[in-house]
């Protein structure tokens, strides 16, 4: 019934999104005018799809932060968020819906009842981290760009290293692309175990986060004893989990451990997804680092000179984190080579966590 505002279900103390979403939608006379009322009046990313009797409403967030992909077959449609979901249940690519887009799919026509905008701010962090390798969105491939990660961090780097080592799973392609680029070999110093924990941020506790992921790598000592070994991480938010890493690299007798983190120091706190691994900047290391040399209160503009790669604040605050962390060298990934490993516009792309800019 329209204008009702009951809700039964709670979460963790709090409204249920998808139950208050439903309300949204309720307080229109149809569906489509409910998820217009609902694109217009909720900030940050939301992507809906609604099955009722006319069939599924697709509807992609107003910003477009989050893909939704439509794929065919004979028998009918499918929308999905990750397009490996249906490269092997015999559908082909049919089109990434766009920014603001609504649909209504049916098993014979896929109807557009919302015309997309031109405008877009896609997660950049899905090609860095947290996209399926054989996912495509936009047109361009998560495994394919992280290569193309890898291969640009290696044409700013000089270091001597034995080996190329990607932190698993997300770190691997990135790491990939450096060593074919480099030539130095890439191996596999330690395995990620994941039969039952496939994310080691979902736990809400950060203590059990970090023992999670403590337990699910284990170490080839013969790759490592004696070994310069160069790590690439999809990024360094907390750092507690790669310091760990690199501790017990060296325990197991490495060398020395160089990291090359797939993305720019990240900055600022995610304000729209639940997904780059960012919300607290109390907890992200950059700006702990930042308080621990400029104090409490740092302004806005001073956060800028510390996300600029060229500046003297920047290289200060890398080395600062370098020594904490206990690696051998720091380099991060410069935004702007990120952003051309990605190969779309910038301002297609969301990029707040590292600039702050919206």
């Amino acid at each position: 019934e329209k204008g009702m505002t009951h809700f039964q279900e709670m979460s963790v103390g709090g409204i249920n999104p998808t139950e208050l979403i439903g309300a949204l939608i309720n307080q229109k006379n149809s569906i489509l005018e409910g998820l217009e009322f609902v694109q217009d009046i909720v900030e940050g990313s939301m992507s809906i799809l609604l099955l009722n009797k006319d069939g599924i409403y697709a509807m992609r967030d107003r910003e477009g932060r989050t893909p939704i992909i439509l794929a065919k077959k004979e028998e009918g449609f499918c929308a999905t968020f990750e397009s490996s979901a249906f490269l092997n249940l015999g559908y082909t690519h049919y089109k990434d819906m766009g920014p603001g887009e609504i649909d209504l799919i049916t098993p014979n026509e896929v109807k557009v009842l919302k015309q997309p905008n031109e405008h877009m701010k896609i997660c950049s962090f899905l090609w860095v981290y947290y996209g399926y390798p054989t996912s495509t969105y936009e047109g361009i491939n998560v495994e394919k760009m992280r290569n193309r990660c890898g291969e640009l961090l290696a044409k700013r780097d000089d270091v001597k290293v034995d080996n190329v080592a990607g932190v698993p799973d997300s770190g691997i392609a990135h790491a990939v692309g450096y060593s074919n680029t480099t030539g130095i070999p890439f191996s596999r110093p330690f395995i990620k175990y994941t039969p039952t924990w496939p994310r080691s941020f979902m736990p809400t506790n950060q203590a059990q986060r970090n023992r999670i992921a403590k337990m699910k790598l284990i170490p080839v000592a013969e790759l490592i004893k004696d070994k310069k070994l160069l790590l690439i991480d999809d990024s360094i938010v907390r750092g507690t989990q790669l310091g760990e890493t690199t501790s017990f690299l060296y325990d197991s007798g490495a060398k020395e451990v160089h990291v090359r983190p797939a993305c720019p120091p990240i900055m600022f706190g995610c304000k729209y997804l639940n997904f780059s691994r960012s919300n607290s900047e109390m907890e992200l290391i950059t700006r702990k680092v930042i308080k621990e040399i400029e104090g409490d209160e740092v302004s806005f503009e001073t956060l800028k000179k510390y996300a600029d790669p060229d500046s003297e604040q920047y290289a200060l605050m890398c080395e600062k984190i370098r020594e904490k962390l206990g690696f051998t060298s720091l380099r991060y990934h410069r935004l702007d080579d990120m952003i051309e490993s990605i190969g779309l516009d910038q301002c297609k792309l969301c990029t707040y966590c590292w600039n702050g800019e919206e």
